[in-house]
């Protein structure tokens, strides 16, 4: 299964819409959004592009309560299970501790990909481009021995994306 996973981004819809065209693109089957999502129009974007989603809310969302029974909008920590994997889904690194497989967080603007005794955390980035000179998000694909991440990142005003790639052995 692969699932593309996006964070932060605060209000940027063309990139937004970017990365979440590049996801479904390399094969996304599911979406995740880590928060920091502020307008709904982004949700929209998540909605409408076909695919089953799932996003939290980040400490720059409380606009968005209106819109929870609209969207699929989660409160941290969100546990959940995909693809045979029990996942934490979360936007501010609060909850750290490795209580599943998969552990999802955004908040800080910074891709992270480190796996610690037998649990991934992984943060994809800023979609936005706010902080840095490119949007980043990640796919995450799960096979029955492996845990294989993506990174991707996209310099402002580029049409291509770069990428990454990370293996990590399931236990």
């Amino acid at each position: 299964m692969k699932i593309g996973l996006l964070s932060d981004t605060h209000s940027k819809k063309g990139r937004s819409q970017r990365v979440i065209d590049h996801l479904v693109s390399q094969g996304a089957e599911f979406l995740i959004h880590a928060g920091d999502i502020v307008k709904p129009e982004i949700l929209e974007q998540l909605k409408n592009c076909g695919l089953r989603y799932v996003a939290v809310y980040g400490n720059n969302d409380a606009a968005l309560v209106q819109y929870h029974t609209q969207y699929n909008l989660v409160q941290e920590p969100h546990y959940f299970k995909l693809g045979g994997v029990n996942f934490k889904l979360m936007h501010l690194p609060f909850y750290m501790n490795g209580d599943t497989e998969v552990v999802i967080f955004g908040h800080t603007h910074v891709f992270e990909c480190d796996f610690k005794n037998s649990t991934l955390f992984l943060n994809p980035g800023e979609a936005c481009a706010r902080d840095k000179p490119f949007s980043s998000c990640a796919m995450l694909e799960i096979t029955d021995t492996s845990l294989i991440v993506t990174h991707f990142s996209r310099a402002v005003g580029s049409d291509s994306f770069d990428e990454r790639h990370y293996i990590f052995e399931r236990s």
